[in-house]
């Protein structure tokens, strides 16, 4: 029998959630960046910076971008990493990954890209400098397991970066529900066809596990020195982690 995780607030088998997440993102590709400037106020421009400065890759650095999708991470770890660098664009989705690509192709960044799963890296162990995954986790059926992934391709004093929807401070909650159950699939109608799409999405971060309780999952892939920043009252947190 298959096992069941949940898509959004359903209980789906796991191989359906991967069809599902995955249409969802064949749907909004196009449409992706111009969401989520309209979802965060452009905020998770700032949240990205942030995340960005907190990587702190350097010339000759490798690094990989979990589910980078359209590629804002990628594109600014290629131009850091320079020349003698090898930064990785992955996501399991084809359609976010050649949206992801054109852009980097468009910048004169020719940088490798690869569809993969996250649960399963086709890449060695002690690999990368660094390791990213931003707002793709929550989406990934079995977050322990890509967790453990990610650490593995780590190289000893390796960096892994998560950058996620989180848990909000309480007095904005009542606010954000509001916005995130009837604003956002309405404006995911009228600016992408899709409101079902963002409706899974405003889902998907309400079952996401808490700050404290994803810290404690990457202490428990064998992560050190795992903390979290929160930011925007929590609406997003960092999370990061170093593989000793």
């Amino acid at each position: 029998m298959s096992n069941t995780t949940h898509f959004g607030y359903k209980t789906v088998a796991e191989d359906d959630k991967v069809k599902e997440v995955a249409k969802v993102f064949h749907s909004v590709a196009a449409k992706y960046d111009v969401m989520n400037d309209v979802m965060s106020a452009g905020l998770h421009r700032l949240w990205k910076t942030f995340t960005i400065a907190n990587a702190a890759v350097r010339p000759g650095f490798k690094v990989l971008d979990i589910a980078g999708g359209t590629g804002d991470l990628a594109k600014v770890f290629a131009k850091q990493a320079g020349p003698s660098g090898e930064v990785w664009l992955t996501d399991i989705n084809e359609s976010m990954l050649r949206v992801g690509r054109d852009r980097l192709l468009n910048r004169g960044l020719v940088t490798p890209t690869l569809l993969c799963d996250a649960e399963k890296l086709p890449f060695p162990d002690n690999y990368f400098d660094r390791v990213s995954v931003a707002f793709g986790l929550r989406n990934m059926t079995h977050k322990d397991v890509a967790l453990s992934e990610m650490r593995r391709v780590l190289k000893p004093g390796g960096k892994l970066l998560v950058l996620e929807f989180s848990k909000v401070a309480a007095p904005l909650q009542k606010p954000y529900d509001l916005y995130s159950f009837s604003v956002l699939p309405w404006m995911g109608q009228k600016i992408a066809g899709d409101a079902e799409s963002y409706r899974y999405l405003a889902e998907s971060i309400r079952m996401h596990p808490d700050q404290e309780t994803l810290k404690t999952m990457m202490q428990a892939a064998g992560l050190e020195r795992v903390e979290y920043y929160n930011l925007t009252a929590g609406v997003a947190a960092l999370h990061t982690g170093i593989k000793l």
